[in-house]
């Protein structure tokens, strides 16, 4: 072995600190700044934050969980929401609906109070919720049906429906007009003209595959789609061109996109962690850090104003011995182990 001599020592720890020096430029400083177990029964799918009274609102499976978005604590709950996958606000009118995936129905209820006002049948297994505010509607994305319902936030009825010829996931809207939702089993996204309730357009997202997360940056007019073979794709939301693909991690469903920041964000929870994608320019973009999380955190909501990110998860036991009826076996949930992350800096 050569020993290093006094001018090779130099240059070492010379290109040591600049390597160093480079990584903590390029981290985000995001990291898990708090950790709180909520418990209690059921599963989860999609949050959502409150902005006007700082909540996020967690489905449960069964229920839809409330907690306050500084501590964590459980401050209301929303019950009998069967197969509850997501949830839309409706601030000025203080309404929030519920997509309940097992009932086909969507639960409205009084943001103030939590009371359930009333329940809306829709299309066969609604997942993915919006709320539109240039038409004034909320829509649920119907997984089974393969369609989106379109509610009347005033009067709250079903306004119309529109055939997506695809099995919708998560959506996003302009708030001009426009509504976006990527469709998994086309591996597109599907436009909307959200007042005359017709597609305009569908656009093929390759190389992304099963998009199931989207999210917007409506300043650049740029759609963030998440994608199972971990891939972000950045598309234009006028032609729906392809612009830009980055990578992100695995098993993601989750999207976000902070305009303050400029970051947009994969919530992973094949690998536990939160990829955060910084937009240099409209057509420029590069994955500055993926913040360690936790194995199952998958879904995730964002505060813009301060800047967080809320994402569920839980810890699980050892999957059963597959069977000819169950040849891949889910893993168990631990018991009481439903936790809420903070991600911040």
């Amino acid at each position: 072995m050569r020993l290093f001599n006094r001018y090779s020592l130099s240059v070492f720890f010379l290109l040591l600190f600049q390597t160093l020096a480079l990584n903590a430029q390029t981290t985000s400083g995001y990291h898990v700044t708090k950790t709180v177990k909520l418990g209690g029964e059921g599963g989860w799918d999609d949050l959502t934050f409150d902005a006007k009274r700082n909540r996020v609102f967690i489905s449960r499976g069964t229920h839809v969980m409330v907690v306050d978005a500084d501590s964590g604590a459980v401050v209301g709950d929303i019950p009998d929401t069967a197969g509850v996958h997501a949830i839309a606000l409706v601030q000025d009118m203080d309404k929030g609906y519920t997509s309940n995936g097992r009932a086909s129905t969507v639960t409205v209820f009084d943001l103030k109070t939590l009371k359930v006002l009333k329940q809306i049948p829709v299309g066969q297994n609604p997942d993915a919720m919006i709320y539109d505010p240039a038409s004034k509607r909320v829509f649920s994305f119907n997984g089974a049906s393969k369609d989106a319902t379109a509610i009347d936030v005033k009067m709250d009825t079903v306004a119309g429906t529109v055939a997506l010829d695809g099995k919708p996931e998560f959506a996003a809207t302009d708030e001009k007009g426009h509504v976006y939702v990527n469709l998994e089993d086309k591996s597109m996204i599907a436009e909307i003209d959200s007042q005359k309730l017709t597609v305009m357009n569908r656009w093929p997202l390759a190389p992304c595959e099963e998009p199931s997360g989207i999210a917007i940056d409506r300043k650049h007019r740029r759609l963030f789609s998440n994608c199972s073979n971990k891939t972000m794709a950045v598309t234009d939301a006028d032609s729906g061109k392809v612009v830009a693909t980055v990578p992100i991690g695995a098993g993601v469903d989750g999207a976000g996109f902070d305009p303050d920041t400029g970051f947009a964000f994969s919530s992973n929870g094949g690998d536990g962690t939160l990829t955060l994608v910084h937009e240099d320019s409209p057509d420029k973009f590069n994955v500055v850090d993926n913040v360690q999380t936790q194995r199952g955190a998958r879904t995730m909501t964002i505060d813009a104003k301060n800047h967080k990110v809320f994402l569920v998860t839980a810890e699980f036991g050892q999957a059963p011995q597959p069977t000819k009826e169950q040849p891949r076996p889910r893993r168990p949930v631990v018991p009481g182990s439903f936790t809420f992350l903070i991600v911040s800096k």
